[in-house]
C-alpha cells in the first residue's frame, strides 16, 4: 500500500486499520443514526475538543482488524524544526496565572482547568504519517498509537491528519463491559533509573497530583453512574509510564444498564473529562476557550464503533496535525492547573509531554 490508510487504532491489545470513505459525517448524531439504523457496520474517526464543532468521522470502505500493527515501507522523515511556539512561554504563564486567581476565589466554582500551548513545526520534505506511527510504536509499545484523516471535519481540515500515541483510555465497550482508565497527574521519567523511579515514587505521594486526579476519578464515576450498574473503581490511583512520562491512572469498570448504550455513546457522554478540560466541565471549557480558542481535535478522542456497540476510544493526546501538504504540523501539550500549581513547574509539565511525538518526529524540544 502506497498511501497512507484513513483510520489507525493499535495498541498492546490489537490494531484496526481503516482504508478508504465511504460515507462521511462530521455530525456526531448522524453517526449514531448510521450505526443504529445498521447502514453502518462501523464508524471510526475523531471528535473533537467541542463536541459542537465538526466531527471527523467515517464509514470506511475497507476495515481490517489484526494482532498488530501493519508494516508499512520504511520512509526517512525529513528534518524537522520548531518555528513557532503558540504562544511563547512567557504567555502561556500569563494564562496559568490568570486560571490560578480564579481557582483561589473561594466564590469562583472552577477546581481544576487544563491549559495546553502548542509547537508549530516546519519539515524540510512530506512528513509520511506511516513512518512517524513506526516511531511511536518503536518508543513505546504500551501507548495506542493513531492515525486520523481529519478530511471529514469539512473546511480548514480537508487532507490533513492527527497522528500520536495516548497513553490514557477513554472508555472501551466489550458487550455490556465497560471500562475507563483515566489519567490525571504526570512527573518526567528521568535517565538514571534511581532518580526515575524516585520521580514515579514522589507523583504516587503528591497532594497536587492527587487532588487533580481524583476530580478526573470523580467526574467519569458520576458520568457513569446513570449508564452502569456494578461500578468498580480501584481505591488507590495506580502508576503508569511512557518513554517520556510518569502517569497516575485509576481502572474504573462496570456493566451497561441498557445495551443499547454504544461506545460511540459512552465516549460522548464522558468527553471531555476533568483530565482534558477542568472541573466542572461548563466553567474550565469555557476559560479555555477565551484564553486559548478552538483546540480542533486536540484533547478530542479517537476511536471506533461497530453496529453491536462495541468500540473502543483513546483521548488524543501527545499528538500532531499534520497539514494536507504534509510539509508542517502543529503538536499540543497542556497540564492541569489546581489551586496549588505553580506556574513554572506547570510550563515545564508541557515540554515534558511534547517530547513523546517531537521524539517520534525526530525533533529536538531543548
Amino acid at each position: 500500500m502506497t498511501r497512507e490508510p484513513t483510520f489507525v487504532l493499535a495498541g498492546p491489545d490489537g490494531a484496526l486499520v481503516a482504508d478508504g470513505v465511504h460515507t462521511a459525517f462530521s455530525q456526531i448524531g448522524d453517526a449514531r443514526a448510521a450505526l443504529a439504523s445498521h447502514s453502518a457496520s462501523i464508524v471510526v474517526g475523531a471528535l473533537p475538543f467541542d463536541t459542537s464543532r465538526p466531527a471527523a468521522l467515517i464509514r470506511p470502505q475497507s476495515v481490517r482488524f489484526s494482532d498488530s500493527m501493519p508494516q508499512w515501507p520504511h520512509r526517512e522523515l525529513p528534518a524537522v524544526t520548531i518555528t513557532e511556539l503558540v504562544p511563547e512561554a512567557e504567555a502561556h504563564r500569563a494564562r496559568i496565572a490568570t486560571a490560578l486567581e480564579q481557582l483561589r476565589d473561594s466564590g469562583n466554582p472552577l477546581h481544576k482547568v487544563v491549559l495546553a500551548r502548542a509547537l508549530q513545526l516546519s519539515a524540510d520534505g512530506p512528513l509520511d504519517a506511516r513512518s512517524v506511527l513506526d516511531a511511536l510504536a518503536t518508543a513505546d509499545a504500551q501507548a495506542t498509537k493513531y492515525l486520523v484523516d481529519l478530511s471529514a471535519a469539512g473546511e480548514g481540515y480537508s487532507g490533513t491528519a492527527l497522528v500520536g500515541a495516548s497513553p490514557e483510555l477513554l472508555v472501551a465497550r466489550r458487550g455490556d463491559q465497560v471500562l475507563c482508565r483515566p489519567f490525571a497527574g504526570s512527573a518526567p521519567r528521568l535517565p538514571d533509573p534511581g532518580d526515575d523511579a524516585a520521580s514515579g515514587a514522589a507523583l504516587a505521594d503528591s497532594a497536587k497530583n492527587r487532588h487533580e486526579h481524583q476530580l478526573v476519578v470523580d467526574a467519569l464515576a458520576a458520568a457513569l453512574d446513570p449508564l452502569c450498574t456494578d461500578l468498580q473503581i480501584a481505591p488507590e490511583p495506580q502508576l503508569s509510564k511512557t518513554a517520556a512520562v510518569w502517569h497516575l491512572y485509576t481502572p474504573i469498570s462496570g456493566r451497561l444498564r441498557e445495551r443499547s448504550t454504544t461506545a460511540l455513546d459512552l465516549a460522548v457522554a464522558l468527553h471531555p473529562t476533568p483530565a482534558v478540560g477542568g472541573s466542572p466541565t461548563a466553567p474550565a471549557t469555557a476559560l479555555i476557550e477565551q484564553l486559548e480558542g478552538d483546540r480542533g481535535f486536540y484533547a478530542g478522542a479517537v476511536g471506533w464503533c461497530d453496529r453491536r456497540g462495541d468500540g473502543r476510544w483513546v483521548v488524543s493526546i501527545r499528538c500532531a496535525q499534520l497539514s494536507a501538504d504534509r510539509r508542517s504540523a502543529l503538536a499540543h501539550s497542556g497540564g492541569g492547573i489546581v489551586a496549588e500549581s505553580d506556574p513554572d513547574d506547570e510550563l515545564a509539565e508541557t515540554t515534558t509531554k511534547f517530547r513523546t511525538i517531537l521524539s517520534a518526529l525526530g525533533v529536538s524540544d531543548d
